[in-house]
């Protein structure tokens, strides 16, 4: 009864409004002239409920297109969702598959949103949200002295069409994915004496997308993975910090990115991949599971964090194989970022496990479930709204995107105040129209 009451007096106060009727006619997107046409309903679906929108409508005979000023305003241009419900949906869909998002609206916020209209609001809100990253940048100071950049990539699956003629590592030598590549920013403070470096809560920003990291000496602009590595270390202060410090595996892509844009950074490979690699060289020297093999790898784990990098080359080089000698150059290209003592003693990361958690918590819990397969567009709007919310970021951006409904319900409500009290009530236009 309650929200049956509030969606009458809502409906009610936005009918009562005819401001969005400012003559008979007004200017069109396309350059020419649109007339008024009179007053069209809308039904649209809010967290009160369903309610009855009437507006003004104008058609330009130029471009043979109509619009709804009210529609614009109130940020429900193209959609029969209110601002509201639009919020509640995409920030479900970040969460869960689109049929689940569709289940859990209609038990938790009494919203009846089909599995397909939560789709396509989620990727819109995607796509909006992926925008205005590309276009609001604002430069932060450094929250710390010491800044961390992690950059990684993780298989997206995608349609067969998204992936027709790409090289991948099927047996066939096909594609069944498309790499998505991620950038986090974050600060972790100093340890107590022989405790391992923590990242700080809440400083993770996420920030990534199917994009190319490729460039060519031709290129006058840097590469998009590139670019939005850079927006992030902006918006961050990473590029300001006193110590910069990167961290990634052993991909050719983050070392390049990161010297070419971060040439003062300390640059890290992530201690868990680098001992991964000692493990795979043991097994296919000594058999997977053997004792033989564990016993190998352990040992050169521990010369690897003791620093004694020369050693742990010494013993690959002793050992037969191909594995071995592709892992002896491995170590040999970043024995400079293997210098783990010496990081620790500085008080620095060594891991990046904020990183395999940031592809796991963005890509894999939302995107990799079984049979899900990703149109490149769908995927990354998905994926830039999962960003967005992980960031702590949603609530900065609803509040610009809902502005100017907020100013249109403002207006009316003081408007519906100053006659109650005999004032002359405020005259403005609506902001978004």
């Amino acid at each position: 009864m309650a929200l049956k009451t509030a969606a009458a007096f809502v409906e009610a106060r936005l009918n009562a409004d005819h401001s969005d009727h400012d003559g008979a006619t007004r200017a069109c997107a396309c350059g020419g002239v649109a007339c008024y046409r009179g007053r069209r309903e809308k039904r649209f679906t809010s967290i009160l409920g369903r309610l009855r929108l009437n507006r003004a409508y104008y058609h330009c005979p130029d471009c043979g297109h109509g619009h709804h000023p009210r529609d614009r305003a109130l940020g429900m241009e193209g959609t029969s969702l209110s601002p509201g419900a639009t919020r509640l949906t995409g920030f479900a869909a970040a969460e869960t598959s689109f049929e689940r998002s569709c289940q859990l609206l209609k038990v938790l916020a009494g919203l009846a949103v089909s599995a397909k209209q939560v789709e396509r609001t989620a990727e819109a809100l995607g796509a909006e949200i992926a925008q205005e990253e590309r276009e609001r940048v604002e430069a932060a100071p450094p929250p710390a002295d010491t800044m961390y950049l992690g950059l990684d990539g993780t298989g997206l699956p995608v349609r067969p069409s998204e992936r027709e003629g790409r090289a991948g590592k099927q047996p066939d030598g096909s594609a069944k994915t498309r790499e998505v590549k991620l950038v986090l920013g974050w600060t972790a403070g100093r340890p107590a004496p022989g405790q391992p470096v923590q990242r700080d809560p809440g400083s993770v920003s996420y920030s990534g997308a199917v994009e190319s990291a490729a460039c060519h000496d031709t290129d006058r602009e840097l590469p998009p993975f590139a670019q939005r590595v850079e927006r992030e270390a902006k918006r961050r202060g990473f590029d300001q910090a006193k110590r910069q410090v990167a961290i990634g595996d052993g991909a050719a892509w983050i070392w390049n990115t990161v010297s070419e844009q971060f040439p003062q950074a300390i640059q890290i490979v992530d201690l868990f991949h680098a001992k991964e690699r000692l493990w795979e060289v043991a097994h296919a020297a000594y058999g997977k599971g053997s004792d033989l093999a564990a016993a190998w790898a352990h040992a050169r784990g521990a010369e690897l964090e003791a620093g004694r990098i020369e050693t742990v080359l010494a013993a690959l080089r002793r050992l037969p194989g191909e594995d071995a000698r592709a892992a002896v150059g491995y170590f040999h290209n970043h024995r400079h970022r293997m210098r783990y003592a010496e990081f620790r003693r500085q008080g620095l990361c060594v891991s990046s496990g904020v990183v395999e958690s940031g592809c796991k918590q963005v890509v894999g819990h939302r995107l990799k479930r079984g049979g899900m397969h990703w149109t490149v567009a769908g995927g990354n709007a998905i994926i830039a709204l999962k960003c967005c919310i992980l960031s702590n970021r949603f609530e900065d951006f609803w509040a610009r995107r809902a502005r100017p409904a907020t100013d249109l319900i403002e207006d009316s409500l003081s408007d519906e105040n100053a006659q109650s009290t005999g004032l002359k009530p405020k005259s403005r236009p609506l902001k978004a129209a």
